[in-house]
């Protein structure tokens, strides 16, 4: 894997610059172990760094929560494959998918693609424990899944065999037999609409509420279009992957468009094998 953006001195130097300079260029210059434009395994403490969260969230802040979002898609604009993301991933998308999911307080995803992925509870990765400690985080992140009807299956592990209880993100006319059915699993359920619709802010809001702050979504594109839609998404972390499907698998959001397109900043670029992974911010 190597950096792309931010550009280093690496990436601003020509090699007649790194002659004169008397610094290693070409195959001497990856093999030197500098840090940045060299193509290498990254490890997972560099890959926790390069996606960590920003500073400062509490209630009493600026700002209580930062919502981002990691998705995959290819050349073509597909999320999925045979309706599944995997397909079109890779070894290094899963590294940094595992990354990302590590430094999250919560992990926020709707009930179809929970179902598509054959979701299950998040856990405790002991590279991760000691940064996981230091930011006052417990050893895995909660799950919460977004449904309005609680059309789950509450028997899986996800609901019964969490580290940290699941959550149910619902609105306040949910049916009482499913929201007894998810407490009775051991999920808790949070409220954050009217009638059977979540309200993507109100949603960030009560999660934030709860503690949690690092706030992590995996999608599907119907969930990632509505936090879109309603302007509360901080942060992207996509990956393009150097592939073509063609046919009508969805885009990584759906659902309502906006009145005025919102434009995003690249806050860095890796690139590995022809994946390209951007980290884009409001």
């Amino acid at each position: 894997m190597r950096s792309l953006f931010p550009v280093t001195d690496l990436t601003t130097s020509t090699p007649g610059d790194e002659v004169r300079a008397g610094r290693p260029t070409g195959r001497e210059d990856r093999e030197s172990g500098r840090a940045g434009h060299e193509d290498r395994e990254w490890s997972l403490d560099e890959l926790a760094e390069a996606y960590a969260y920003p500073t400062g969230l509490s209630a009493e802040g600026p700002r209580s929560a930062w919502l981002r979002a990691n998705m995959v898609s290819t050349l073509d604009g597909a999320a999925q494959h045979d309706g599944r993301s995997q397909p079109i991933s890779c070894a290094a998308d899963m590294r940094i998918f595992g990354t990302l999911r590590a430094l999250a307080d919560v992990v926020i995803a709707g009930a179809q693609t929970v179902r598509q992925e054959g979701y299950r509870p998040a856990r405790a990765r002991e590279a991760f424990a000691a940064r996981r400690a230091a930011a006052g985080q417990g050893p895995a992140p909660a799950v919460a899944v977004v449904s309005g009807s609680l059309d789950l299956d509450f028997s899986l592990p996800l609901f019964t065999e969490p580290l940290v209880p699941t959550l149910v993100v619902t609105g306040s006319g949910a049916p009482a037999d499913r929201i007894a059915a998810a407490r009775k699993a051991g999920a808790e359920v949070v409220i954050a609409g009217e009638g059977a619709r979540v309200d993507p802010a109100r949603a960030v809001r009560e999660l934030a509420d709860r503690g949690l702050r690092r706030q992590l979504t995996e999608g599907g594109p119907r969930l990632l279009g509505q936090f879109v839609a309603a302007g509360v998404l901080d942060e992207l972390c996509l990956t393009l992957s150097p592939m073509l499907t063609a046919g009508d698998a969805q885009r990584i959001a759906g659902g309502p468009g906006v009145t005025v397109p919102e434009r995003f900043t690249l806050a860095s670029l890796l690139e590995e094998d022809g994946f390209l992974f951007g980290r884009y911010r409001r």
